[in-house]
């Protein structure tokens, strides 16, 4: 992971120099021990931060187990976004310095120092992101929010009618630091009591064995109807090293295994009815299929044996298949349920406006989205991975209510 940002070290100190002209320019009128006791604070983070990155590339990539990393990732991110973001302000300045000082060259005025005021205002607003990069760190990873949604169907059978579903997604278990904050995720879960829980996806980074001291927590999860899940991009093992097919195939069979023993029932392309009072409702899951990802899913297979005409909801990890495949399919799918995206973990979402630079990526990246009478929610997901903290976008419990529409 660190080998990618190696060509942006020489970029990251020059940076650096460039942003420390501000702080010079602000803590010139302090005493000179806390003058020199904040540049040494400002020089030694960055600096440790860097050695830290080239020890990982150089000599001992292996030495921080990976939820580490993405703390280290935090720390980087800590440093480099407030000073990319005020960047453009820093360079203003200089343009309109030099600029002066051309105009005025004739009459031998000196060059204009940086302005006491104006690095303030760029230490003040590279403060904002700064603090929202430790909250996001600290407790953002954690803050889960209940995401509400009531959906209105004319063909959904009566016996269906309330029915509750809570959708969990991207769990990521292998990033988790906190015991006591997960269990309080897993309980606010289970206080929605809704009547089936199902989960989208990505439990664990890479490997199984991340799970291990996870799986006695996950498994209190409960509903009803039972609890359903998928498989995502990250639990193939894809994205790690094995020493031969047969160890990946193994790791991936101990994780269906691992499901099991949770009380998950897992569907690899497959259907479930679920029975109520005499009438039922499909449940599909399809294993990942995404446009930009592995394809394993096989969407045909999963709905060979649905009812026509019957009302169905499928579980498939990532959101553009929808637009792909599902809405595509002559068997109409009433809802999906997806995750994937993350919301990636940094954005903005207040009443009435939301954003984030994975919208750029995705059509359908965080929440719910319709086209007619077809539906899609995409989970912002319950961990983190890569990035070991969330700003704006915060971990998801979606819980959606069918409702019979009269007419």
């Amino acid at each position: 992971m660190f080998s990618r940002i190696l060509f942006i070290i020489p970029i990251w100190l020059i940076l650096d120099f460039y942003f420390f002209q501000s702080l010079k320019s602000v803590t010139q009128n302090l005493s000179s021990a806390t003058r020199n006791g904040v540049h040494w604070a400002y020089w030694l983070f960055d600096l440790v931060l860097i050695l830290i990155v080239l020890f990982l590339i150089f000599i001992n990539p292996k030495l921080l187990p990976a939820k580490y990393i993405f703390v280290l990732v935090g720390f980087v991110l800590l440093s480099l976004v407030p000073k990319l973001l005020v960047l453009p302000f820093l360079l203003l300045e200089d343009i309109t310095r030099l600029g002066s000082y051309a105009w005025n060259f004739k009459n031998n005025i000196p060059y204009p120092e940086r302005r006491k005021f104006i690095g303030q205002i760029i230490l003040g607003v590279s403060a904002v992101p700064f603090l929202a990069i430790i909250y996001g760190m600290s407790r953002g990873k954690y803050q889960y929010k209940v995401h509400h949604h009531t959906l209105y169907f004319e063909d959904l059978p009566e016996a269906f009618d309330n029915f509750t579903i809570t959708q969990l997604s991207d769990i990521h278990c292998g990033s988790f630091t906190d015991h006591a904050s997960v269990k309080r995720g897993i309980e606010l879960a289970n206080e929605q009591k809704s009547d089936l829980l199902v989960f989208t996806g990505d439990l664990v980074n890479n490997e199984s064995i991340e799970l291990d001291e996870w799986q006695s927590l996950f498994a209190r999860l409960n509903a009803p109807f039972g609890v359903y899940s998928i498989l995502g991009n990250h639990d193939y093992g894809d994205y790690t090293e094995w020493p031969s097919p047969d160890a990946k195939a193994a790791n991936l069979n101990r994780l269906k295994t691992m499901q099991k023993e949770m009380g998950f029932r897992l569907l690899l392309d497959e259907h479930v009815k679920l029975e109520k009072n005499g009438q039922f409702i499909n449940l599909v899951g399809v294993q990942n299929w995404g446009k930009n990802f592995a394809r394993y899913g096989n969407l045909e297979k999963a709905m060979s044996t649905v009812d026509r005409d019957s009302f169905t909801v499928v579980l498939s990890h990532d959101p553009t298949h929808w637009e792909a495949e599902i809405l595509r399919h002559p068997m109409p799918v009433h809802l999906t349920l997806a995750g994937h995206t993350h919301g990636m973990q940094f954005g903005i979402e207040i009443p009435g406006f939301r954003w984030s630079a994975v919208k750029y990526i995705y059509n359908q990246w965080a929440g719910l989205y319709n086209k007619g009478k077809q539906y899609i929610n995409v989970n912002r997901g319950f961990g983190f991975i890569g990035f070991s903290g969330r700003v704006g976008i915060w971990p998801e419990i979606s819980v959606i209510t069918l409702k019979k529409r009269t007419v």
